[in-house]
Order: structure tokens, then sequence, then C-alpha cells
């Protein structure tokens, strides 16, 4: 029966536990001051130290400096707390400590064995009072981000802490409290008069109802143990301020709910930047592996979720009223909100689906019964019934990220869906539909948030007016925007909505039988078929889509019955990337540990399966842009005639030898197309050691130049292959690289590398062994795109010729218009190579690489024998250069990578004057290295936050990588065709990364 305060008198409220007690709801705190805390502490524990407030709610708690590293917590209960309550929570620490193996505060003991002593407050209140340590390290309180794995291990901390107390009773944990979930509607009967705003009020008792009727039924069957009570962001500890290790704070230690600490646990996470309900769920499925749930806490967890969320908010406004100073609740009250928000974001069956698939129990989907198919042609008021089928065959409309009525950017056009709708029906088909909860590129956009790209329902459009006639008996009933059929013995409602280009007319308004005519389309309609109860949106995200078929059912075949053929499943990415793990060998690595499964490009953007929208600033591969049609339809083309080996005669190679080499200094005139970078910097190698006859190369440390034989041989950077430096050849020989930030000479010294370096060539020639070439990256790119101290190769170059070498510039990534002001990166140095090896921008993802040299250079790889590639300057590849190298022509490619590239580089200034993470950014053009910094003096790299950082970002919406031996550099290498929207965007998800952390 409910208590006598409890004024909700559904079935829900008098199927919760009655209360021993008429006021659950504590008074305010003590009214003790900082001052009178230190003497407290002198007086009770002799602890002799300044003493400074935290805030909280109901009870008091002090920091007490005693000038010794390590500081206390004087912790003073409220006056309405039991002492036995507190040395339950003593005891109960000790066990968290010895069994869940994290840190946890230890009372002080008396040498009666007791923790607690009595305290007299200023209006004769008594309250009690024990001294623990504080925890070193930091609570994860506020809204900053929190990671995938700090959810998780906030579903571990639950678990490790719930089995650590199991089994485990004590007298001062069976009481009675305010946040004890099984008391949940009489709290709110006390706490909602405190809410002034009436729609906030009707609000959260309407949340409280409602998950209360989902709670009552299993409440009987929720196991009961001791729980923590509050294991919130507020009350975990991080040591490295990110990774919770400690758990503090049992002032809500009791018996209840095992099931109402993950509850507890998950409004803690939910108002954090960026964790939506879907992202909470990895604390589940931590929880799930230590501590399984029976099914009736899965069915109970996510409305105690809502009504804790209402609770919390409730008790922030009853507090504010009774204590209208208190800082700490104004400001939780805030995040509060959030929480209540996030909470009631989804229908309770939703959000309960999503617990049970986390948990990996998740029910079938909901499945439409059978029934008689609803199109018929329309029909004359008065006629008789319709036939049941659809005059005329049905055309599906493929909206998926893979389909090629989205080719070239057409997702990107407004109306496409209704675009795409018109030309089908002009092919003479009468209706057309789309699949149901398809993920819609045409949903989807650039962003920092996935979109809601599933629509839980297929919109029909018909050529003419057509009838819908019902497929099982029910009742029609119009609503705002059209239609429902409640299903008489279903539980189901099909709902039939207009849209702006669709009418729905009611053909019925009452009872059905089935067959019988209910309403008449025409245009565009929207059709759905769901659960009784459940508002459909209008669209969800890919992430809560599954679960939303425990509620929604597909209508297809309600409508069409066989006539539409059910659509292939889009690619599973976890059984995708276990398929890869099998079959490729596992140091071909990928990008990102969870990564998404990537299915279309366009322009500067990626698109994943789920119709996921991503900025690509990472990709210097594709130069000119994802799925350029002037391209695709060249290679389309040329290979529609021909494609073969490069030894045959044809006049593509010519045309595209002749354009490369016109873009280069005069005498570099002759040509080698391959397939890839490393094999360019290999091939250039050899024609350095058979020109010079000499074996010995000198190369620049930490630089990354290929995998094969001589390009792998040079290639000294640890990124790459940990090993590098010891395991080179002795003829490969290595100058230190030239780091003005973080290498022997900084700033205005970084001049001296170019001397050490040439003293290095002579030193070599002396001994006996000198450098028959020396290669080098024009631009630094292994570290992130870090010009050359000025006048560097000038220097070196000359030195190497004096010696009898010849210089080689490795272009592989910098080349082809990506600095802005050059097209080549030796320009920017203002020197002439012997031989450049270029590829990556080349081909815009298709495999070509070019070595370019002299005519004399060339001709002394006859001494070698002779060179031929098969594929490389192949009809089709040498069309992929001359059409790469005629669209950054003609759409003015490289000039956009200087003016957007200077844009993004000033705005990343400015994010590095408020952020000293940032510590600089290299380079020029598309060529940038945003480096980041734990100390701006020593230059420390922050490797670790790098890739957190990038993981973030991608998170937003943003793909990029870390590089450099540190990995501590964003490798901005995008697209050459990346917008100054496209800059704003980056620094936008940037900044958020930085301002809420990572």
């Amino acid at each position: 029966m409910p208590t006598p305060l409890d004024p909700m008198r559904d079935q829900s409220a008098q199927n919760a536990p009655a209360l021993p007690g008429t006021e659950l709801v504590q008074a305010p705190p003590p009214q003790i001051g900082e001052d009178r805390a230190a003497q407290l502490a002198h007086d009770l524990f002799g602890v002799t130290g300044a003493a400074t407030s935290l805030g909280s709610n109901q009870d008091l708690n002090f920091v007490i400096d005693t000038g010794a590293p390590a500081r206390l917590l004087l912790k003073i209960a409220n006056p309405a707390t039991d002492p036995a309550e507190l040395e339950a929570q003593s005891r109960a620490a000790g066990l968290i400590g010895a069994r869940a193996g994290v840190r946890v505060p230890l009372a002080h003991t008396f040498a009666d064995g007791t923790t607690v002593r009595p305290v007299t407050a200023p209006d004769g209140a008594v309250a009690h009072a024990r001294m623990l340590p504080f925890l070193d390290g930091s609570t994860l309180g506020g809204s900053g981000y929190l990671a995938p794995d700090v959810v998780a291990r906030f579903g571990e901390l639950a678990a490790s802490v719930d089995a650590a107390l199991a089994g485990w009773q004590h007298p001062g944990a069976e009481r009675d409290s305010q946040w004890d979930l099984r008391h949940a509607p009489a709290v709110l009967a006390q706490l909602l008069p405190s809410v002034a705003d009436d729609e906030l009020r009707r609000h959260l008792q309407q949340t409280a109802d409602a998950a209360w009727a989902q709670v009552a039924p299993v409440a009987a069957s929720l196991p009961q143990q001791v729980i923590h009570g509050d294991l919130t962001d507020d009350n975990v500890v991080a040591t490295d301020g990110r990774m919770p290790d400690g758990v503090i704070d049992l002032g809500d230690l009791g018996r209840t709910w095992r099931v109402g600490e993950l509850a507890i646990t998950l409004t803690g996470i939910l108002h954090h930047d960026g964790v939506t309900v879907a992202d909470a769920m990895t604390a589940v499925a931590a929880y799930q592996r230590i501590v399984p749930l029976t099914d009736a806490e899965l069915d109970a967890l996510w409305p105690l979720v809502a009504v804790r969320g209402a609770v919390l908010v409730a008790s922030a406004h009853h507090v504010l009223r009774t204590d209208p100073g208190n800082e700490y609740a104004a400001e939780n009250l805030q995040h509060e909100q959030l929480i209540l928000k996030a909470a009631t974001s989804l229908p309770l069956p939703v959000a309960t689906a999503l617990v049970r698939q986390s948990a990996g129990t998740e029910a079938p989907p909901l499945a439409a019964p059978p029934a008689q198919p609803m199109l018929a042609p329309a029909q004359p008021r008065g006629a008789g019934p319709a036939q049941p089928r659809v005059a005329g065959p049905v055309a599906v409309v493929d909206l998926s990220p893979e389909s090629p009525a989205l080719d070239e950017g057409r997702w990107m056009v407004p109306g496409i869906e209704q675009l795409l709708a018109a030309d089908a029906l002009a092919t003479g088909v009468r209706a057309v539909t789309t699949r149901f909860a398809q993920p819609r590129l045409s949903r989807s956009h650039p962003g920092q948030s996935a979109p809601a790209v599933v629509v839980p329902g297929i919109d029909v459009t018909v050529a003419e007016p057509l009838v819908l006639t019902a497929p099982w008996p029910g009742e029609a009933r119009l609503v705002d925007d059209g239609l429902e059929l409640r299903a008489a013995h279903h539980g189901l409602v099909l709902r039939v909505s207009a849209t702006q280009r669709g009418h729905v007319a009611d053909r019925a308004g009452g009872e059905v039988a089935t067959g019988d005519p209910f309403a008449e389309v025409t245009g565009t309609v929207r059709i759905t078929l769901a659960a009784a109860g459940i508002a459909v949106p209008e669209a969800v995200t890919a992430q809560t889509a599954a679960a939303w078929r425990a509620v929604v059912a597909d209508p297809t075949a309600v409508v069409f019955g066989d006539a539409v053929a059910p659509a292939s499943p889009p690619p599973d990415g976890r059984e995708l990337l276990e398929r890869r793990d099998r079959s490729l060998a596992g140091v071909q690595e990928h990008y990102f540990s969870d990564p998404p499964v990537i299915v279309r490009g366009w322009r500067e953007y990626l698109v994943d399966a789920d119709a996921r929208v991503y900025l690509d600033a990472l990709n210097n591969v594709t130069s000119i842009g994802h799925a350029h049609p002037r391209l695709v339809e060249a290679v389309a083309s040329q290979w529609r005639r021909i494609n073969t080996n490069s030894r045959f005669h044809y006049p593509q190679i010519v045309e595209f030898a002749e354009r490369l080499a016109a873009t280069l200094p005069d005498d570099l005139d002759q040509v080698f197309l391959v397939n890839s970078g490393s094999e360019a910097v290999d091939l250039a190698l050899r024609l350095a050691q058979a020109h010079t006859a000499r074996r010995d190369i000198l190369a620049v440390a930490e630089a990354y130049h290929g995998w094969t034989y001589l390009s792998d041989a040079v290639s000294t950077s640890v990124a790459d292959n940990p090993h590098a430096l010891e395991t080179r050849p002795e003829w490969v020989h290595t100058v230190e690289a030239p780091n003005p930030f973080r290498g022997r000479y900084r700033g205005a010294h970084a001049s001296r590398y170019a001397d050490d370096a040439v003293a290095e060539v002579r030193r070599l020639a002396a001994a006996g062994t000198p450098v028959g070439a020396f290669l080098a990256e024009s631009i630094f790119g292994n570290a992130g795109g870090m010009p050359l101290p000025d006048g560097y190769l000038k220097a070196v170059y000359a030195a190497v010729r004096e010696a009898g070498g010849v210089a080689v510039a490795d272009e592989v990534q910098v080349g082809y218009g990506r600095l802005g002001e050059w097209f080549w990166g030796f320009e920017q140095q203002g020197v002439r190579p012997d031989i450049v090896a270029v590829a990556k921008a080349m081909g815009n993802g298709h495999p070509l690489g070019a070595v370019i040299t002299s005519r004399r250079i060339a001709a002394s790889y006859r001494s070698q024998g002779y060179f031929f590639s098969s594929a490389g300057g192949s009809p089709v590849s040498s069309v992929v250069g001359l059409t790469v190298l005629d669209v950054i022509r003609d759409e003015g490619l490289q000039q956009n990578a200087a003016t957007v590239g200077a844009y993004l580089k000033q705005r990343l200034a400015e994010v590095a004057h408020r952020h000293p993470i940032l510590g600089t950014v290299h380079g020029y053009g598309f060529y940038l290295g945003p480096e980041f910094v734990r100390d701006r003096e020593t230059w420390e790299p922050a490797t670790v936050e790098t890739a957190r950082i990038c993981d973030r970002l991608r998170r937003l919406g943003v793909m990029i990588q870390p590089t450099g031996d540190h990995q501590n550099v964003l490798k901005f290498k995008p697209p050459m065709c990346f917008s100054r929207d496209s800059a704003d965007e980056f620094i936008a998800a940037l900044e958020r990364v930085l301002d809420t952390g990572w």
C-alpha cells in the first residue's frame, strides 16, 4: 500500500515498497564553518591543519591540509544520519578495498574499534564526524568527455563493488534513504512541491509514473544486497585524471536493489559531453561481464535510470528551496537536468532493448503478423470493395550509403529522396517504396554527432491516388498528420502519415474489417507499424536502430505482400573485422581499434556503412578528392578500350611523361613510371648507385621512405620500425633529424644542422666510403610536415655533389601542389635535385608512382640491365595521371591549398594560444602538422594524449591520425579540394576536444 505521503495512487505506486518512516528527505547539513572544522579535526582526531570546505547536498566535507603531502578529509554527516550507518560505511570501505582491487579511503579507527565521534553544531544539532585519507588524483565530476574505455571502467567499478559487498550484512546498512530507488515514489511525493515550475513538475511526475509502471511488475524479483549507492563521476577518483581507480564517499551505502547500483552509475555519466544513451551501454556491457544481470534487472535498469533522473532534479529544487545559498546544488542542477533529458530521450522499451542488446540478451525484433496486402487502385466513392493489389509493379529506391543512385554527391542534393522517387515513377511503375530501417545517406551530413538517418518506416510514393485496405480488423481514426489503424488483436498501430508531397484521406472513420478501404493516399506518405503507445520519430540514429526494432515492425509485407523482396543486410563491422584479421597478415594494420566500415568517399568526405559522414583530414593519397567524376569517367572510358602492359606503344604514356616532366626543371626530363612510393624511392636509389658506382647512401634520421629493400634500408623512423636504427645495413649512414624544436639545435641555432650534415658528408668521403646519394624528404613529412631549416638542402646538396654523389628528393608525400605556394617541396628550399621520387597524389588512390631524372643519370641504369614495370604507366594509369594533373590545374587545387591551408594554420595558431598542449603547427598548405606537447619548454611529446585526441576527433566526425617518431603530431594531409567550411569544421571539432577532453 502507498505511504500516507505518497500521492501516486496508480498501480505502480501501490506496488512500491512501503516505508517505515514518513520523512525521507533529510534536513540541510549542519552549519559548521571551516575554522570550526579545523578545530574539530584537532580536538577529535589530533590532526592540525587548515580546513577547506567541499560541496555537498546534505553532509559536510572538509579537506584538512596538515602541510604533509598526503591530505585528510573530515566528513561530518547530516544530523539525521545514524552513527551505525557511518560505522557500516567504514566497514564496507575495508571490504571494497580488499576484494574489489580499487583504492578506497579507510576511516581513522579508534582504540575501541569505532570510527565515529559526535559533533554539536551551533544550533544544538548533533552530527557525527569521521577522518579519512584524501585519495590522490581527481574525480571525474563536471561535464568533460568520457572516452568509451572510461565509460566501461565505470561499469566495471560498479560491478566490482557489488561483487565485493555481495552477501555482506551490517545493521547500519539496513536503512531508509532518499536515494534508495525502492522508495522513489515516496521521495518524489515529498520533493515535488519544491518544484515551482508547473510544466517541469508534471514532467517529473509523468517520468516517474511511466518508469515505475515498468519496475513494479518485476520489483519482487530484483536481487537485493548492500550497494555503494552513489558510485557516480563525483565519487570515483582517477590517479591519472582519466581512468577511475579509486572509490570514495559511501554516504549512501545501504541494502537495496542490486541493479540500483548500475542505474545510479549510469546517471553519473549521462551528462558528460558526447555521452549518449547508446554510449552509456558500454558500462552496461562491462558490468554484465563481471556481475550478470537477471532478466528482471535488465527490464528494470533503464526505468530506474529515468526515475533516478527525476529524483535528482526534484531533490536539487528542494535543496535550493531549503538552502538557497547551496552553490554545489545549484551547479549540479545543470548536470541533473541533462541527466533527466538523456534518461528520457528514448521510450523506455527502446532503452531497455538497448540494455538487453549490450548485455547480449536481446529479444527478437517486433514482427508484423500475417496480413492481406494494403494497396489497391482508388475506387469511386460508394463503389464496391477494392481488390487488394498494387496497380502495376513496385520500384524500390535505394538510399543506402552504397547506392549507385547517390553517386557523385547526389546524396547532398536537397530533396534527393523525392527526386529519386519521381525518377522511378517515370519508368512506368505505379508505386515506389523505400527500404525499412535502411540507413539513408540522403539524410546524412558532416557533423560532430551521428545524425538520425534510419527511418523506422517506409515512404511510399504512388503515381495516382490509391486506396489502402485494412490488413486486419481494427479501428481507423484521424490523427494530426494522417490516419491510424489500431489492430484489434495484435496490439499494433499502423500509421499512415502525410508528407509535404503527399496526402492521406479518410475512407472509413471507425471500425474496419480485413480488406475494407480505410484510407486513400496520393503523392508520398510515410507508413509505420509500431507497438501501441509508441511515438515513432521521423528518424533515429544507426546506433539505436536495432533497439527501435523491439517496438517498430517492418510494414513492407503488410503494404505490398511479396511484391518487394527483402534487402540484403548491410556489412557487419565487427564480423568484417574478424574476417579481416583471419585473412590478412596481422602486420597489415588498419586505422583505429574499432574502425568504421568505410563504403563511400566524396570530395573531402568519407562515408561509413551506417551513413555517418566523416571529414577526411589525412588522406594524402586522394589529392583531387574522392570519387572525382572526371577521373571516374576517364578511367572507365580508357578501360573500355584497353589497359595493358606498359611496354606496348600507345599515346597516353607519352603524353603523361611529357606533362609530368614539364612540371620540373628543364634537365629533369626522363620519367620512369612505377606503382607506388616505395618502388619510386627504391628505383631512385638504384639509379643513384648505378650512376655513381657507389653503394653508400646518406639519409636523414627519423624519416620513412618505404617497404621495399632499398627504401626500407634507408628508413630510420622508429615509429614505423622500432628496430630501424640498429638494423640498418653498414652502407646506410644517417644525419640527425633537423628538428628545431626538440633536436640538438633549436630556434635560431637550427642552421647548424646543415653544418653537421656537410661535415658528415666530408667525413664519409675521407673515410673511404663517399656517399653515392643523399636522400631526404623536401619537407620533413614523417615529423608532421616540418620545414627543413632555411638553406639546409642547398648546403647538403652542394657538399654531396662536391663529393661526387647525387641528390635525391623524396616527394612521395609532399609533391604535387600540396604545399600551396610550391608545386614541389624542393622548391621551398630553392634547390634542384638530381633525382625526384613521387607517388601518392599522382594517382588519387590509383597505384601510380614515378622517378624523374636527367638523361645522363637515366642512361646509367643500363649498367643494371633494363627496366620495366608492367602496370606502371599502363594506359589506365597514364590516363589517371593526366586527369589528376588536369584537375589540379583546372580546379585551382594548388591555389586552394595555399589559401585554405594558410587560413587553417592561422586558426590553429589561435587554438594553440588558448591551449598550451598544442605546441606549434608545422608545414604549409595542406601539409600541416599540429604538434602536441606536455611542456613547451622541454617539448615533452604528448604521445598518449595525441592518440586519444585522434580517437575523439574520429567520434566527432573527423578522420585524422598521429605521425612522427613520437606519434604526437596530427597528420593533416587532406584531399586538396578541402574547403574553408571544412577547415572551420575541423577547428570546431578540435576545439571541442581540447575544451571538453579526450
